[in-house]
Formats: structure tokens, C-alpha cells, sequence
């Protein structure tokens, strides 16, 4: 239960998440998947990942770049843009706005 309810709320945030981690470069697929998961968040499949790359790249808040590799395969680079980092400054603010408010009522509830 508590597994399938983190997926849900992970699936309400990814989309900030993905562009919160490019404020420091650009970055591709699996080491976007690698860092998120480095800060607790469990493994994002790539059947998850990719499609809000997609989405975040038609919206144009990221731009992507395919690079062929030397050694093995060729990766698709993303970084964020202008539009992107406006974006995400305007909805982490509500995104933190909206966690504060549900903390204080789970604190509230809990501590009773």
C-alpha cells in the first residue's frame, strides 16, 4: 500500500524533480533516474523517465541533444531552458507552498 502511494505522489512531482535536477548542467536519461534515486526517491524506470522527457521537451522547458558516443551508445542529452527555469521557479514555489500546508495538517493529525 504505502508503495503505491509514493508512486502516485512521485507521478504528481516528477515533472519538477526532472527539472529541478538540471539547474547544475545538462544531463542524460539513466543519470537523471540515478541522481533522483540517490535522494531516496527509489528507481525511476525508463518507462517513466522518458515519456516526461518528451512532455517536458514539447512544452520546450527542456532541450535535447543526441550525441553519438565513441565507446557504446550514442545518448540524448537534455538541459533545461529559459522557459524551463522560469517554470520551475514558479511551481516549486507552489509545489513547497502545498507540501507546507500538508505537513502542518499531518503534524497536527498526528500529534493528537
Amino acid at each position: 500500500m504505502a508503495t503505491d502511494r509514493r508512486a502516485s505522489w512521485l507521478k504528481g512531482v516528477l515533472d519538477l524533480l526532472v527539472l529541478a535536477s538540471l539547474t547544475d548542467g545538462e544531463s542524460y536519461g539513466y543519470e537523471i533516474a540515478k541522481t533522483l534515486a540517490g535522494t531516496g526517491l527509489g528507481q525511476i524506470r525508463g518507462g517513466t523517465l522518458y515519456p516526461v522527457l518528451n512532455r517536458l521537451e514539447e512544452a520546450g522547458l527542456v532541450a535535447a541533444e543526441f550525441r553519438v558516443s565513441e565507446r557504446g551508445p550514442g545518448r540524448r542529452y537534455y538541459r533545461l531552458t529559459e522557459q524551463g527555469r522560469t517554470t520551475l521557479a514558479e511551481q516549486a514555489g507552489a509545489w513547497l507552498a502545498f507540501d507546507e500546508a500538508v505537513r502542518a495538517v499531518l503534524t497536527k493529525g498526528v500529534n493528537r
